[in-house]
């Protein structure tokens, strides 16, 4: 994939992350979920769409909820991940698909609720709401979620922007200050806006985790060439050697819940 925005056009694929993707992207905390279903989300019987699944982070921690849900994504690597995953968890009421956000091939009025999470910024953004507005059953719920880490307020994440910077210094997922919500142009005319949930949380990673973590985002992992990412994560490696085995980082959560306009 290549957009403008997106590392002054610089190419990048998650499936090439997705082993690292599978283990370590399960980053979400409970209290994320909680609030989802406190504003319905995850209703036993709801059809759940959640495009740009990656590995069926949000279908998996949601399967309880008796819902059943469709997990989209444009890379075939990563819905293969994400079946093999869903398999050994044992788990039946996730099925998947191959698709663009922009292009899903569903039936309109066929789902309860859309969810994006992590992923609409690549998105088209109105081609993208034009669809799921119409695959959207009247009043039904778009979900649209992202949680950003926060390097002007924890030194162990300013430390690992700069070294990525180091190896990939068109990336630009990185900077990050608390986000303010204003109504945006995509969901004129389509959407009103439900709920809006912002939060500052601290999520634990062993040293470890955190490693795959970064290694599966799109500034190491999904842009740079085997080499380099070899090379990065030697001395990302080396870096955290100075810090305690469980890491405490500061992250947003950011939820927009919004009612289709049908």
């Amino acid at each position: 994939m290549q957009l403008d925005y997106i590392d002054s056009g610089n190419e990048f694929d998650f499936g090439l992350t997705s082993e690292y993707y599978a283990k370590y992207r399960d980053i979400y905390p409970k209290s994320m979920y909680d609030k989802l279903i406190m504003f319905g989300i995850g209703k036993s019987g709801q059809k759940i769409l959640d495009l740009g699944s990656g590995t069926a982070v949000l279908p998996v921690n949601l399967s309880h909820t008796g819902a059943e849900f469709t997990a989209t994504d444009i890379s075939e690597n990563q819905i293969n991940y994400g079946k093999s995953l869903v398999k050994a968890k044992g788990i039946d009421n996730i099925t998947f698909k191959v698709c663009s956000a922009e292009d899903t091939g569903f039936d309109d009025n066929s789902y309860d609720v859309v969810t994006a999470v992590q992923c609409f910024h690549y998105f088209n953004a109105e081609k993208a709401a034009e669809e799921i507005s119409r695959i959207l059953k009247t009043d039904g719920l778009f979900c649209k979620i992202f949680m950003d880490w926060l390097p002007y307020e924890d030194g162990v994440i300013a430390e690992m922007e700069s070294l990525v910077l180091k190896y990939n210094p068109k990336w630009n997922g990185c900077g990050f200050r608390e986000y303010k919500f204003e109504f945006p142009a995509w969901a004129e005319n389509r959407f009103d806006i439900e709920n809006i949930c912002s939060y500052n949380t601290v999520l634990e990673f062993t040293k470890e985790a955190w490693l795959g973590r970064i290694m599966s985002c799109r500034g190491v992992g999904a842009s740079l060439s085997n080499e380099k990412a070899a090379e990065f994560e030697a001395e990302y490696r080396r870096l955290l050697e100075k810090h305690e085995e469980v890491l405490k980082l500061k992250h947003q959560i950011h939820i927009e819940i919004y009612k289709v306009n049908k």
